[in-house]
């Protein structure tokens, strides 16, 4: 195990190719962050080794909010964002021993925010999140007034969680 380096967990705009391709291709040109309407794309850290420099989604920063018509798309000249691609990001969690919805407090803010018609639903008074239909975009997340935030979203295995490097 001496050695190897396993890449940390990065959301890629909608639209990623895979993790190795979207490296490879990527020219760090910065257009996408520039095309994006709410500042929801950035430019990856240094703490994100090879990635650096690389475009990403900070949730911390920034939910995407799943523009219709995918700016960040059109402005990738080098493509490794495609509109033929899944828009899937990530997935989110309901952490439920932090909802207020779960614990006894009427909230249904991350459902009613929402911004991809399916991801959520309410079932007796509790979100519910289709991890199949969920982009891991973060609008429920951003949104949630649990004193511990209690959306969990993760990005996709497959950038770059699926591999390590040398």
């Amino acid at each position: 195990m001496t050695g190897r380096r396993f890449a940390l967990p990065i959301h890629r705009p909608p639209g990623a190719v895979d993790e190795v391709a979207f490296q490879t291709g990527c020219t760090r040109c910065g257009e996408c962050v520039s095309a994006c309407p709410v500042g929801a794309i950035v430019i990856a850290p240094e703490k994100f080794r090879e990635a650096a420099g690389t475009p990403m989604i900070d949730l911390q920063a920034s939910a995407c909010i799943m523009c219709e018509d995918t700016p960040c798309i059109t402005a990738c000249v080098p493509g490794v964002l495609r509109a033929d691609r899944p828009k899937r990001m990530g997935v989110a969690w309901v952490q439920t021993m932090a909802c207020l919805a779960h614990t006894g407090t009427a909230c249904t803010l991350c459902s009613e925010k929402c911004p991809v018609p399916g991801a959520m639903e309410v079932i007796d008074g509790k979100p519910r999140i289709h991890e199949n239909v969920c982009t891991g975009c973060g609008v429920c997340s951003a949104v949630c007034p649990a004193p511990t935030n209690a959306i969990l979203v993760m990005p996709l295995a497959d950038r770059p969680m699926g591999g390590a490097g040398g």
